[in-house]
């Protein structure tokens, strides 16, 4: 069994929404929602400084469902509409979705939501479609700022790729030596989707 995820380079990620806009525009997700949104942290003051400019940072953080490994919103759909596949993504059976949203308030990370029109859940769904044909989700493939990477973690970092099929391991020099590996907060879930920051503390998605 593959687990698939996204890992994304906060230091070069700037916060130009084009990940938002590209899933957006491939899904046609509703306006007023999104299963791709940039959420900025800080700014925060550095370490011993002053807590003025230019003694803070910040960064942008990416936020979408982490396709988790022990997903809370799996074990708690009636209809087994919300379930994982053998490549490790979460994925919504519309055809079986009640539309009940225990999904969507068991998610400890807010990335579900009621599609009125339809009466079911969405979410990012890892362009399931993309990736049946050896293609890569559409934010990481038209990340400007080559932050963002996908590949399957029971193969390892070498596996995954960014914007022109480049590796991320040769993109990302002494990827393992610089970098911290972080996660958004683990309830028993495990989110796969993973975060390198540099140079910060590490402050998830609050302020």
């Amino acid at each position: 069994m593959s687990q698939y995820a996204i890992v994304t380079d906060l230091n070069r990620c700037v916060g130009c929404l084009g990940c938002s806009v590209a899933c957006k525009a491939l899904n046609g997700v509703q306006i007023g929602s999104y299963w791709n949104k940039v959420i900025r942290v800080g700014p925060n003051p550095i370490d011993g400084g002053s807590g003025q400019y230019p003694d803070v940072y910040m960064y942008f953080l990416p936020l979408s469902c982490q396709h988790c490994e022990n997903p809370e919103c799996v074990k708690v759909c009636p209809t087994e509409a919300s379930h994982k596949l053998a490549d490790g993504s979460v994925q919504i059976d519309k055809s079986k979705c009640i539309g009940c949203q225990f999904c969507v308030m068991s998610c400890p990370y807010g990335v579900r939501y009621l599609n009125k029109d339809e009466g079911v859940v969405e979410k990012c769904t890892l362009c399931e479609q993309k990736i049946a044909e050896g293609g890569i989700p559409q934010c990481v493939a038209q990340c400007g700022g080559c932050a963002r990477w996908f590949g399957d973690l029971d193969e390892g970092f070498d596996s995954f790729t960014g914007p022109g099929g480049r590796k991320m391991t040769e993109f990302i020099e002494k990827f393992d030596e610089d970098a911290d590996i972080f996660h958004l907060p683990d309830v028993g879930n495990k989110p796969s989707f993973a975060y390198i920051l540099r140079n910060h503390r590490w402050k998830g998605a609050n302020a």
